[in-house]
């Protein structure tokens, strides 16, 4: 491999030189009947064995007509075979389409479609849905299946693997197509770049200190594929990613106890489920070092929590979006010190540039277009730095209204146009440089007398005793709409019981000036969320659902 190739891969044949025998990979085998205590029992894999497996990948898929640029969608399961098929896609230059697999059927052949692969790498229902929604497929000429591939198998067994040189890639080059979870939209595929990679690993690395030798459990599958050039084992849990939130909690605790695991990352719905048992269980878990956790803001609860079931490391909220990350991160010791209005995030990590931006609907072709707001005011957030993505792909509409300055650098010979990606989201920097987020931008309900932001007014109702969830929605066109909030309750409540909560809701709202004109509340048995984290409010949806519904009106 040249040795200024900036291919990603290359970080696997690295770690596996510097520590060969260091378990790169653990996967959980099916449970037997037993002792409910039983250990887990994994399938373990070396550096070494890891590389020797990404490069019979690369060498089957080689053999069998895959060359670099070759756009692949990979519908594997998580664990050796997503790592695996990732890294080898890698080292042939191919670029693989990563999709969330329980975002729905219509939206998933939606994203198959637009993003055009014309390779298929996939377990056995992955083939047949190719067959079945051929006009979804239709560029795909290549088929390999994911199902436990024997010639793989008996090579390594054999010891007949001979070294896969990775191609030679530029920082520029296409590295792979990441999408979003479409949380406040469609999804949309993201571009990543090589360089962009390496930036996520260097800033990832930096941030929080991980040193090689670690040992991670990832609740998200895509975060697995980062250990590899963190040099962190990865243990993969025993989780279905198209349903996070149905996670036992118990089977996560056995995970990182037996297996020692420094590191985890999670949504705060995962994460409250297994604070909540750890608490409930008397049980601290004393090797981690540090908790991320992302995908919506951390609850105040949770903070607190984490005092109690971490004891050795801390809980860090790291903040960005599929286009960007990482932007900034907090930490448990920075939260419980500050003081403000929706929710601290923490300060830009290196590298990164964070500014906000009086909130505009249309789009913004140059920086020269945008008017940058003082600390303490809300605006949009937009970013810049390494790890900010240029543009989605097949989607020129979508780059422009996300990406200022993404016009200048398509028609420019120069890869030095400064992009900045526009979050989606509204916050604000205090006057220390820290960045609290208040909402996105999507989401905020146009009053006239103003905008009204979700974190800001969400966050005075949200820590009521009968109060599961809750959002704030607006009622009416925006411009003249009317801020109303939906709550989940804990348990079920009759009539009486819903106007009695309102009323003390009500309440609350009086105290802050953000929220004394909500006087409208719904309530619905199961917020719609968003299927990567369960933990992203569809407020949209319920906004549509409550202009039908009649509500408890508390004036």
């Amino acid at each position: 491999m040249m040795s200024d190739s900036a291919n990603i891969a290359r970080h696997l044949s690295l770690m596996a030189g510097r520590q060969p025998h260091h378990a790169a990979l653990k996967i959980p085998r099916p449970r037997k009947k037993g002792p409910a205590h039983a250990d887990i029992d994994y399938l373990s894999l070396s550096f070494t064995e890891l590389e020797v497996e990404v490069d019979a990948w690369a060498a089957h898929l080689s053999a069998h007509g895959l060359r670099a640029g070759d756009r692949t969608l990979v519908m594997v399961r998580q664990g050796l075979p997503l790592v695996a098929a990732a890294f080898a896609l890698f080292k042939l230059g191919a670029v693989p389409i990563l999709i969330d697999p329980g975002m729905g059927l219509k939206s998933f052949l939606a994203c198959v479609a637009r993003s055009r692969p014309t390779a298929l790498v996939g377990i056995t229902l992955a083939q047949v849905m190719s067959r079945v929604f051929r006009p979804s497929f239709r560029s795909v000429n290549l088929r390999f299946s994911a199902s436990g591939n024997p010639l793989t198998r008996r090579a390594i067994a054999g010891g007949r693997i001979s070294r896969f040189e990775s191609i030679p890639r530029e920082t520029t080059d296409l590295a792979a197509i990441l999408f979003t979870s479409g949380s406040t939209g469609a999804p949309k595929g993201v571009c990543y770049e090589h360089g962009m990679f390496e930036a996520q690993v260097r800033l990832i690395q930096k941030t929080y200190a991980i040193e090689p030798g670690e040992i991670d459990l990832p609740m998200l599958p895509i975060f697995a594929l980062f250990n590899p050039a963190l040099g962190m084992t990865t243990v993969v849990p025993e989780i279905d990613p198209s349903r996070p939130a149905a996670v036992d909690p118990a089977k996560i605790v056995q995970a990182i106890q037996q297996e020692k695991v420094t590191n985890s990352f999670g949504s705060p719905t995962l994460w409250n489920k297994i604070a909540d048992h750890c608490i409930a269980e008397a049980i601290t878990l004393t090797t981690l070092r540090r908790v991320l956790c992302a995908g919506a803001p951390v609850p105040a609860a949770l903070w607190k929590k984490s005092r109690q079931f971490i004891s050795r490391g801390k809980l860090h909220s790291p903040f960005g979006a599929t286009e960007a990350l990482p932007v900034s991160s907090v930490s448990v010791d920075e939260v419980e010190t500050v003081q403000g209005t929706g929710a601290c995030v923490g300060r830009p990590v290196r590298e990164i540039e964070v500014k906000i931006i009086a909130i505009r609907d249309g789009t913004l072709a140059t920086r020269a277009e945008t008017r940058d707001l003082p600390p303490g005011e809300i605006g949009e957030i937009i970013v810049q730095g390494p790890v900010v993505t240029k543009r989605y792909d097949a989607l020129a509409e979508a780059t422009a209204a996300a990406k200022i300055g993404a016009f200048a650098e398509i028609s420019s010979a120069s890869s030095d146009v400064e992009i900045w990606h526009r979050m989606g989201d509204c916050g604000y920097l205090d006057k220390e440089g820290r960045l609290w987020f208040c909402g996105r931008k999507a989401e905020r309900v146009q009053t006239a007398a103003g905008d009204v932001f979700t974190e800001p007014c969400e966050h005075v109702f949200r820590d009521h005793p009968a109060v599961a969830r809750c959002a704030l929605i607006g009622l009416g066109r925006p411009g003249e709409a009317r801020p109303a909030l939906v709550v989940q309750p804990k348990e079920k409540l009759s009539g009486s019981a819903r106007k009695t909560l309102a009323g003390e809701l009500r309440e609350r709202g009086r105290s802050q000036p953000a929220t004394t004109a909500i006087v409208d509340f719904f309530f619905h048995p199961q917020f719609p969320e968003d299927v990567r984290h369960n933990a992203k409010i569809h407020r949209n949806t319920l906004a549509t659902w409550a202009a039908k519904t009649t509500p408890v009106t508390v004036v």
